[in-house]
């Protein structure tokens, strides 16, 4: 014998129909805050790292490349490079090669420039060939001395420092090399934010200087995050800006601005310019 349950009434369908819904919206809640809880975790993580790697890149970019103290720095007591002279320059005799120099009476010829200066750039562009000739013709020593007066063009990159420190690394380790990575240096000057380390180091390559030499390029001064020669470079720029003031570039044939009072000084900018002025110092002097 069968027994018929009642059947619910509407008011009992009524209830259990709210009484599911508010199981369900209750459970919905549940979830949703579940997963509001897992999408902050996973986005805190997500900032956590991101964080770590901002201030990882910002702390090798903070490095300071170039010397930031305020004392003056004595050249005499900083790590110079062996091809150097004792005010900051760089040699180059007959050979082409950085630290040499000219046996007997010469012209010596002083350049002072900026890898970031876009007017030396321009020097050198309009140059190069006739300094390798007046090198070549006997009786002319060149000096080259880099400044880093511009690190400030390159939106903190330090870029004067940068590319001066691998010279001054080439003229040291491989001296051979030195000239060609000079004017490569120019032939590719940047804008903005100057050239990276690695771009340097193509340039390099590019220019013949041996690996070996290029790996030196970010090579630590002992006890600091500064290049290794940094040190000199800011010395160096010292010693200029006291001698010559900051103006790049400037030439100095024989102890005396190139060119003189009353001769366009644009003359420096001309193939054959600053050859025909030290072609007439040599003749002046008798060493023809």
């Amino acid at each position: 014998m069968s027994t018929n349950s009642p059947r619910p009434s509407k008011a009992d369908r009524r209830e259990a129909a709210r009484a599911e819904a508010l199981k369900l919206r209750d459970e919905a809640k549940r979830r949703e805050k579940r997963n509001r809880m897992l999408a902050i975790g996973g986005l805190t993580a997500a900032v956590a790292v991101l964080v770590v790697a901002v201030i990882l890149i910002l702390g090798q970019e903070a490095k300071p490349i170039a010397y930031r103290g305020s004392e003056p720095l004595d050249i005499s007591q900083v790590t110079t490079p062996s091809a150097a002279n004792d005010k900051g320059g760089i040699p180059v005799g007959t050979d082409r090669v950085a630290g040499s120099t000219v046996e007997g009476d010469a012209v010596v010829v002083e350049v002072v420039y900026d890898y970031q200066c876009s007017y030396c750039a321009n020097f050198e562009a309009a140059n190069h060939a006739d300094i390798a000739s007046l090198l070549e013709s006997g009786n002319v020593q060149f000096i080259f001395r880099p400044v880093s007066f511009m690190d400030h063009a390159s939106n903190g990159k330090e870029f004067s420092t940068r590319a001066s420190n691998a010279a001054a690394v080439v003229a040291d380790r491989a001296p051979e090399h030195f000239l060609d990575f000079h004017a490569a240096l120019f032939a590719n000057q940047p804008t903005g934010n100057g050239l990276s380390d690695e771009e340097i180091a193509d340039i390099a390559r590019e220019a013949g200087v041996p690996q070996e030499a290029i790996e030196e390029f970010t090579t630590s001064a002992p006890d600091s995050d500064e290049r290794v020669f940094s040190r000199w470079i800011a010395a160096a720029t010292e010693l200029v800006s006291d001698e010559l003031g900051l103006a790049t570039p400037t030439i100095i044939v024989d102890g005396q601005r190139f060119p003189g009072e009353g001769v366009d000084p644009n003359i420096i900018y001309q193939p054959g310019g600053l050859a025909a002025g030290v072609l007439e110092r040599k003749a002046e002097r008798g060493l023809e």
